[in-house]
């Protein structure tokens, strides 16, 4: 069964486990999810509403948007498992001859690159719907605010979570250049969306701690 189709309660209970899969890059991307969710939300207590009748056709367009986001970062939950199951296997692979280190070298490096795909993914994702909190927050109903407050931390949390499994990837790279990009493009992102989602964050808590 899919990741994305057990229960709370499983879910929770497979994340506890010593497996490898679920783990922290999964774990973000579902946090994520259900911070865009929680946008989507605010825009479906604004739309109809004829206080907010003049910005209902943005609002609908920012659902569509946080509806795609919320599915793709549901798909990141799988995808972070799938990438990560190979480089599990690679860290056991035997080492004591020259020729099954050489092996384990060439399969170490495709693992970890494609381990790093998906909280690279997961990122960028977070960082989209930050962008979208960040609307929902300016333009929809006042009297759901606060589950754009609660929806932008929570994706936030999924962008700091996502970037560690970024590092603790390319922190054991042998290609130092692959590495040194990477980290680059994710430190940029974390830079950025930190200071936004804070932000959000603050406009929300200011209105409504008046």
């Amino acid at each position: 069964m899919a990741l994305t189709e057990l229960t709370v309660n499983k879910f929770i209970e497979e994340l506890s486990g010593n497996a490898p899969v679920p783990g922290g890059g999964g774990a973000s991307a579902l946090v994520g999810a259900a911070g865009i969710a929680l946008g989507d939300m605010v825009g479906q207590l604004t739309v109809g509403k004829k206080k907010y009748a003049d910005v209902e056709d943005e609002v609908r367009q920012l659902m569509k948007k946080a509806v795609k986001l919320q599915n793709e970062l549901l798909a990141l939950v799988e995808k972070d498992a799938e990438v990560f199951a190979p480089l599990a296997k690679a860290y056991g692979m035997p080492k004591d001859t020259e020729e099954q280190k050489a092996e384990k070298a060439a399969v170490m490096a495709e693992a970890l690159a494609n381990a790093c795909s998906a909280p690279m993914e997961i990122m960028h994702k977070c960082c989209e719907a930050i962008d979208l909190e960040a609307e929902f927050a300016a333009k929809g109903s006042a009297l759901a605010i606060s589950d754009a407050g609660v929806g932008v931390i929570f994706c936030k949390a999924a962008l700091q979570g996502a970037v560690l499994n970024v590092y603790i990837n390319t922190n054991s790279m042998a290609d130092k250049e692959l590495a040194a990009r990477l980290n680059d493009e994710a430190d940029q992102m974390l830079r950025e969306y930190t200071i936004k989602a804070d932000e959000v964050y603050a406009s929300v808590y200011s209105r409504l701690r008046k």
